[in-house]
C-alpha cells in the first residue's frame, strides 16, 4: 500500500514539474522576443510583450508603501499617498521603455554585443513562482523580472526596483 503512495505521489510530482518545465520554455520565447526588443530598441514589440498596467501599478504599490513608512505628519502622509496614482502614472510613461530595461538586460548579460541566448537557455534562468507566472533570476537570486501568461502570450508584469537599478541612459 504504502508503494503505490508512493508511486502516486512521485507521478503527480512528475507532472507537476513538467508542467513548470513546460512553462519556462514557453515563457522563454516571449523573454526572448522581449530582449530583442529591448536590445533593438523596437518599441512596438515591447509595448506588446509588457503588461504596462500592471507594472504601473506595481510603482503605484511601492509608491504607497513609501509614503506609509515615511512617518510624515500633519496629512503630508495623506497626500503623499492621495499623489501616488498620477505619480506612478508619470513615473510609468518615463520608465517603461525598452531604453530604460536595458539596464536589467546588461545585468543579466545580455550586453548589445553578445547574442542573445535561445529558448533553452532563457528557460533554465526563468523560476515557476508558485501562482502561474515565471519570473527571471540570477542563479541563488532574487526575482528580477516577473512574467504571467495573458492569452497566449507571456507579458512582463512585474519588476523588483530594489533588485534592479533601472536608470534612463542620457
Amino acid at each position: 500500500m504504502r508503494i503505490r503512495a508512493l508511486l502516486a505521489l512521485t507521478a503527480v510530482a512528475a507532472s507537476l514539474s513538467a508542467c513548470a518545465t513546460a512553462d519556462r520554455y514557453d515563457a522563454a520565447g516571449d523573454v526572448h522576443a522581449l530582449l530583442t526588443a529591448i536590445r533593438n530598441n523596437d518599441r512596438a514589440t515591447f509595448d506588446s510583450l509588457v503588461d504596462h498596467r500592471a507594472l504601473t501599478g506595481a510603482v503605484e504599490t511601492r509608491l504607497v508603501e513609501e509614503a506609509r513608512r515615511s512617518g510624515a505628519k500633519g496629512g503630508w502622509q495623506a497626500a503623499m499617498i492621495a499623489l501616488a496614482g498620477p505619480a506612478a502614472d508619470v513615473a510609468g510613461a518615463a520608465l517603461i521603455r525598452p531604453e530604460v530595461f536595458r539596464a536589467a538586460a546588461n545585468y543579466y548579460g545580455y550586453t548589445p554585443d553578445k547574442p542573445i541566448p535561445g529558448r533553452i537557455a532563457i528557460a533554465s534562468a526563468l523560476r515557476p513562482t508558485g501562482d502561474g507566472r515565471v519570473c527571471a533570476a540570477k542563479k541563488d537570486g532574487p526575482c528580477m523580472l516577473t512574467f504571467t501568461r495573458e492569452g497566449g502570450s507571456w507579458r512582463l508584469s512585474g519588476f523588483d526596483a530594489q533588485a534592479v537599478n533601472l536608470q534612463l541612459k542620457r
